[in-house]
């Protein structure tokens, strides 16, 4: 099976698709000056780019890993995760406090999907 790597940077890749699933890297805002609910906002805008281009969308995710920096960000973030997600199409979720490598970071986001028909 071919695997595809998408979004590559120095370090990492942002996508991998293999086989019938889409493995995201862990994603973080390009603005790390907004709150927790705007870091997740535009993450989440990052994934449903990232997974347009491995060609499925939000409504094959399997399951998703939100870190959070601080716990009390959940509510912002939970926020923006409902205007976001697709109430027909809801993946595993799991919410977790953890450090982040850069600080200013309040909100990290991961998960994988399916391609559709795969």
């Amino acid at each position: 099976m071919a695997i595809r790597r998408l979004a590559e940077e120095g370090r990492l890749s942002g996508a991998v698709v293999h086989g019938a699933l889409v493995y995201l890297a862990g994603q973080v805002a390009d603005d790390p000056t907004l709150d927790a609910e705007g870091q997740t906002a535009d993450i989440l805008a990052q994934i449903d780019a990232l997974l347009a281009g491995a060609g499925t969308d939000k409504s094959n995710l399997l399951t998703v890993t939100v870190v959070l920096a601080d716990i009390q960000d959940a509510p912002g973030m939970n926020r923006a995760w409902d205007r976001w997600l697709d109430p027909a199409a809801k993946p595993a979720r799991m919410t977790i406090e953890a450090p982040l490598v850069d600080r200013r970071w309040r909100v990290e986001i991961t998960g994988i999907a399916a391609l559709p028909d795969a």
